[in-house]
């Protein structure tokens, strides 16, 4: 069973890191978001996962507030967010 563990960690722990080159290397603000969102999502599967792992659920509390703040966030940087280039609106 440990073994199942190990290759979930490792998954997670993959994922992050592809996220977090993404996150960095994204060339617009979109894609940097997406990138974040993702990575939040990927932390959300970590915190479950050692949940389950530890058979400890006061870790899941974090879970709800996780998924409060990163939708909020999400809206307010889609709702607010300005144009990467500078170009000059057709007219």
């Amino acid at each position: 069973m440990n073994t199942l563990w190990i290759i979930a960690a490792g998954m997670l722990i993959t994922a992050a890191a592809i996220t977090m080159f993404r996150l960095l290397a994204g060339p617009g603000t979109l894609d940097r978001l997406v990138a974040l969102d993702t990575f939040v999502a990927v932390t959300m599967c970590g915190i479950g996962t050692w949940a389950a792992y530890s058979l400890d659920t006061t870790a899941t509390y974090s879970l709800t507030a996780l998924a409060l703040i990163t939708f909020v966030g999400s809206v307010s940087v889609a709702r607010f967010r300005v144009r990467d280039t500078d170009q000059e609106p057709p007219q």
